[in-house]
């Protein structure tokens, strides 16, 4: 007689093989490690087969593991299917909303603005992870993705937030320094603050490259927050967002007409989710934050 597999036991494995480690996917879960140890293990034992294999680096499937998951995401997409009809039938936003953004978008605009979504929907909880990344819909790293390009993945579904203005910033207190800077090769006369090469999560953030080649910054940091205190306290000069710059009184911009950089945000959402009324909520919500603060992004012209 074949087996009925609980769902949570399949959601618990699907949780493991996407993080590759217990205590993340137990975090993830808001489950402690140990419960979700004994759901890895129920499942292995209803199936009669090893589903990893664990090691000091983690939990890495098996290749009966390896097909599992491709069985697991198609009920996993049922399931969501059916919380959505569910879902659009009560019309209730409620639950938790995972919202993955880079740090500059998530600290400096989002994180004073959400509360606001809060009030207006009591039962909604949020989970703003502003940080330095891409984030994977598809392993349900988050509901909603903001990011610097237009999805490309068949189930995901994208549509663009705004363009946004970058410019060259240095510390206000050291106005003097910067008076012999007349074109962008000058420069590479003063120590740079930029991104650590090889943890740039987006080729969007290149940004030194178009600006002058004969940069060679002196501090790098995966955070663009690092960044901004930095160059506040002035250590150099740094490419800043102008909606992260403009409103910080230790800043200035430097050749505001001959260094002026136009990059975009995008909000995605999973096909499997989008309608859920709580995702789609949120996702108009932020939409309309950003549509409202257009000026914010594209500061008027010198």
């Amino acid at each position: 007689m074949q087996k009925t597999i609980d769902w949570d036991l399949l959601r618990s494995f699907l949780a493991v093989a996407r993080a590759g480690k217990l205590t993340t996917a137990a975090r993830r879960l808001k489950i402690n490690h140990a419960t979700l140890s004994r759901r890895i293990s129920a499942l292995e034992g209803a199936l009669g087969v090893k589903l990893f294999d664990r090691d000091v680096a983690g939990y890495r499937l098996t290749p009966q593991g390896e097909r599992l998951v491709a069985r697991a995401e198609d009920m996993e997409t049922s399931v969501f299917g059916a919380q959505t009809s569910i879902a659009e039938e009560s019309a209730a936003v409620s639950g938790t909303v995972r919202i993955g953004s880079p740090d500059g978008f998530g600290t400096a605009f989002l994180a004073p603005r959400i509360g606001a979504l809060c009030q207006m929907h009591p039962e909604l909880d949020i989970d703003l992870v502003a940080m330095p990344r891409s984030f994977n819909l598809s392993k349900r790293e988050a509901d909603i993705a903001i990011g610097l390009s237009q999805p490309q993945a068949e189930r995901l579904q994208g549509r663009k937030l705004t363009d946004y203005e970058l410019g060259v910033y240095g510390a206000a207190a050291r106005a003097a320094d910067w008076q012999d800077l007349k074109t962008s090769d000058d420069l590479a006369r003063h120590p740079f603050i930029s991104y650590i090469d090889d943890l740039i999560f987006a080729p969007e953030l290149d940004y030194i490259p178009s600006i002058s080649r004969s940069i060679a910054p002196r501090l790098r940091s995966s955070s663009v927050v690092a960044q901004m205190q930095a160059t506040a306290s002035g250590l150099g000069l740094c490419v800043l967002p102008c909606f992260l710059a403009e409103g910080d009184r230790r800043l200035m911009r430097i050749l505001p007409r001959e260094v002026r950089l136009i990059r975009s945000f995008w909000i995605t959402v999973h096909a499997d989710t989008r309608s859920m009324p709580r995702i789609a909520a949120t996702a108009d919500f932020i939409a309309r934050l950003v549509r409202d603060a257009e000026s914010l992004f594209l500061p008027p012209q010198p």
